[in-house]
């Protein structure tokens, strides 16, 4: 039978994805990620804006198009928030966050069945692996409860995998596989009989010989010890993706997030004590209800003292349920405004940070028009010449200047890569 999955938001979804598209394949099911014909469709949706939540909808009707006697199967977030508007959409049978590796053996089913949010870590999804780069969950939920956000509502309080799970599924990679990204909703929160444990965790990965990365972590886990301890593992990439969300302490304590400015400056400054050259991305949200002239032009200072590598930038977007949808939105050519300001300035910061680099270790992961395309490990991406096929190999190279979304690079000298 011919499935398709089609995932929408988060890599915790993608690895999700990918676990039930294994686990299908084993039932000797023909299944791809690609929208295209197929008897089946699975449709692993997003709620993390309204925005997403509606494309996750619109995937019903590209599906049809395509096979109007179809049977199409929805899962995750949205259809957890709301499954009756999937229902609706005329969708076979919808699921939510809970239990998604059973629909491999529910391909009869019809109407919804909405399982109650797990107490404990699903343990029941492990990914397959076709690339370079090698994303592993390790944790679901979360306790923050920020005030814009639904996710907690949606996928439960927060739950960490057993650590013998994830050393297990690491040491089953193929030798292919270079590097390792540890994905969760709020990988901060992992632990180990209770008692926080993402350290740990990395030192353990650390003898795998991998190149170990973080998918994103809050403030509240940087530490002088924390930074410390990564420091001494030989395989940990400098790349630290901290939400900042606001610059101003005022809208900071609105979104229900427990740190200030000056707290999130301080976590900062240790990273760069011991990793000078770290990319420090995050999140910032423009327009969230009330934010001032003053509040927005606090962010901007504030990130430009920061000097990120990278922003990633959302107009704030209404999602009914949380606390911020009670408070007065602001008009959208504000938003907008405000988003242009950023994004002028994230280019600025993303050259900056690329000419402060040059040299790194690039993973190359694919090929795109004549270049080789991978990333350092302080996350430049780069763009390499070669006459030799160097997907999945490690090579030294030199950074030159900025180049579409990051930068072009030269190899140091063939045959220094793994």
């Amino acid at each position: 039978m011919k499935i398709v999955i089609l995932t929408l938001g988060c890599k915790v979804n993608k690895y999700e994805s990918d676990s039930l598209k294994y686990n299908l394949k084993l039932k000797g099911h023909d299944v791809s990620s690609e929208l295209e014909p197929a008897d089946i469709y699975i449709i692993n949706s997003c709620a993390v804006t309204a925005e997403a939540e509606k494309k996750s909808r619109q995937m019903i009707a590209k599906c049809r198009k395509l096979n109007s006697d179809a049977k199409i199967f929805v899962c995750g977030c949205a259809s957890q928030n709301n499954s009756k508007q999937f229902i609706e959409k005329d969708a076979t049978f919808v699921s939510g966050v809970s239990a998604k590796i059973k629909i491999a053996d529910a391909l009869e089913e019809m109407g919804e069945k909405i399982a109650p949010l797990p107490q404990q870590y699903e343990d029941d999804m492990h990914a397959e692996q076709d690339r370079a780069r090698a994303y592993i969950k390790i944790q679901d939920g979360c306790n923050n409860f920020c005030s814009y956000c639904i996710i907690p509502y949606l996928r439960g309080r927060s739950r960490s995998r057993e650590i013998i799970s994830i050393l297990n599924e690491v040491a089953a990679l193929s030798d292919d596989i270079k590097e390792v990204v540890l994905t969760g909703i709020n990988v901060t929160d992992y632990k180990i009989n209770g008692d926080p444990g993402l350290l740990t965790l990395l030192e353990r990965l650390d003898d795998y010989g991998k190149r170990l990365r973080l998918s994103s972590m809050e403030e509240s886990l940087v530490s002088d010890e924390f930074v410390i301890g990564l420091a001494g593992l030989r395989n940990f990439c400098p790349h630290f993706h901290l939400s900042l969300q606001s610059g101003s302490e005022s809208v900071l304590k609105r979104m229900n997030r427990h740190y200030t400015p000056a707290q999130f400056y301080q976590s900062v400054e240790s990273i760069r004590r011991y990793f000078p050259l770290a990319c420090i991305s995050t999140d910032v949200i423009v327009g969230f209800p009330g934010e001032t002239d003053e509040e927005f032009n606090e962010t901007v200072e504030f990130i430009k003292k920061v000097k990120f590598s990278s922003l990633h930038i959302f107009q704030y977007s209404h999602r009914q349920g949380t606390v911020a949808s009670k408070l007065p939105d602001i008009a959208p050519e504000i938003k907008q405004s405000r988003f242009e300001v950023l994004n002028k300035l994230k280019q600025e910061l993303q050259v900056a940070f690329i000419e402060a680099n040059k040299t790194g270790k690039v993973l190359v992961e694919e090929k795109v028009g004549h270049h080789y395309v991978g990333y350092t490990e302080n996350y430049i991406k780069c763009y390499i010449r070669s006459y030799k096929n160097i997907i999945n190999k490690i090579i030294d190279v030199k950074i030159g200047k900025s180049f579409k979304d990051g930068a072009k690079a030269k190899i140091k000298k063939f045959g220094n890569f793994s």
